[in-house]
């Protein structure tokens, strides 16, 4: 008799939810900590660092080592990390000094990204497992889920700060542990489908001889970028260069992208077949938006572009996987953890390219004096630099992503 795996996939949307609340918490929180403690904006970025490069380290141990893990308790065990992380960065300003509340924030954030890490390299391996008609649209699913869950989450933090007040960001983040806490339960006494590991370090390394595998690790580091880019400026993008109120830069911007990214997700895990013509086609049309986020002038135009982006983008992680599974059927967990560090590099490069482009251009005088001439400040003028650099991720995708489609003709024409 064939299990049933409803409780299991249950479990992996609610990790997804999780996920979708790590990644955005801190970001969230950045005015609020620094309004608060006094936190410098270079110290509020390196949450955001210490969190992608956590999760990358956590790909790249899996990459090589999943045969050393019983990865069925591993999977389990993981919201209880998230939980112990979660609980650190809540309760660390009731006992720290306030010269010492980020250094628990920082601790709070390696435990919680860990348990995030853990879940981009087991949760889709899982689902791919479990027995299904149409495979592709299972996947497109739970990613889907992440998206919506970003949206609930950007939706209720930011409602609930402004309610509540800045000082109750511990309440918030000590709620928010009830996601992982169902996450635990669901998992616990369910029965998960078996996933195939490398035997050993050199059956991975025989991986790595693979051409197919370099395409869509590189194909999912564009789409990460061209996804996260997007994702984390979005806001500032909208606050700074049109001059949206904060509350509103946040609805607006991080809320209404994440609605069209779970859109196209929804979409495809309903009626999308072809995952390479659409990642062909998402790639132009993200770089279509880029381009007009950075060069129109017209606020509405702008957001538009912003929240368009989300639905080109949202078949870019979730399609690149896909492709990689068709490609290395017999990748197994070695292949979900290669395509998450993949995807993770690029989430992490891409925004923080963007960021350093901003702060040049907007602290350079030459720069400053144009700024003048066409009418922005210089932040205005850096933000846009920043956004028209962000173009070159999509742009590079739709070489990749050609590359992708024209190596799956021809394998059909043999």
């Amino acid at each position: 008799m064939q299990p049933n795996f409803k409780r299991v996939k249950f479990a992996c949307y609610t990790a997804n939810v999780t996920m979708s609340i790590i990644g955005n918490l801190s970001p969230l929180l950045f005015i609020t900590f620094r309004s608060l403690y006094g936190i410098s904006y270079s110290l509020l970025g390196l949450l955001v660092l210490v969190n992608f490069f956590t999760q990358l380290s956590i790909d790249l141990i899996f990459s090589f080592f999943s045969h050393k893990f019983n990865i069925p308790k591993v999977v389990k065990f993981m919201p209880l990390l998230t939980i112990f992380g979660l609980l650190i960065y809540a309760i660390a300003p009731f006992f720290c000094p306030k010269d010492f509340v980020y250094i628990a924030l920082l601790i709070g954030t390696v435990f919680f990204s860990a348990s995030s890490g853990l879940a981009e390299v087991l949760i889709s391996p899982v689902i791919a497992a479990i027995p299904a008609e149409n495979p592709d649209h299972e996947m497109s699913k739970l990613h889907s889920v992440y998206a919506w869950g970003v949206v609930a989450f950007v939706l209720f933090g930011t409602l609930f700060l402004l309610i509540f007040g800045q000082q109750s960001w511990q309440w918030l983040t000590l709620i928010l542990i009830a996601v992982p806490l169902v996450a635990f339960f669901a998992f616990s006494g369910s029965e998960l489908p078996k996933m195939q590991t490398p035997e050993r370090f050199s059956g991975a390394i025989q991986f790595l001889k693979r051409k197919e595998l370099w395409l869509c690790v590189i194909a999912i580091f564009l789409g990460g970028a061209s996804e996260c880019t997007m994702a984390q400026w979005c806001s500032g993008y909208l606050e700074q260069a049109i001059g949206i109120p904060k509350i509103w830069g946040d609805i607006f911007g991080m809320a209404l992208f994440s609605l069209a990214l779970g859109l196209g997700r929804s979409l495809y895990a309903k009626f999308g077949k072809n995952v390479e013509k659409i990642l062909f086609l998402g790639a132009i049309g993200a770089t279509v938006c880029y381009l007009t986020a950075a060069l129109s002038g017209v606020a509405i135009l702008g957001l538009n572009a912003c929240a368009l982006t989300g639905f080109c983008v949202s078949m870019l992680w979730p399609g690149s996987l896909i492709a990689a599974s068709d490609r290395i059927p017999d990748g197994g967990v070695f292949l979900y953890a290669m395509m998450a560090a993949g995807g993770d590099l690029g989430a992490s490069v891409g925004p923080q390219l963007v960021g350093v482009v901003t702060d040049a251009v907007s602290a350079n005088a030459a720069f400053a004096d144009l700024a003048q001439t066409i009418g922005l400040s210089a932040e205005q003028l850096g933000m846009k630099a920043g956004m028209l650099v962000g173009t070159v991720f999509p742009l590079l995708a739709i070489l990749v992503y050609f590359l992708v489609l024209k190596g799956k003709r021809n394998t059909q024409a043999q």
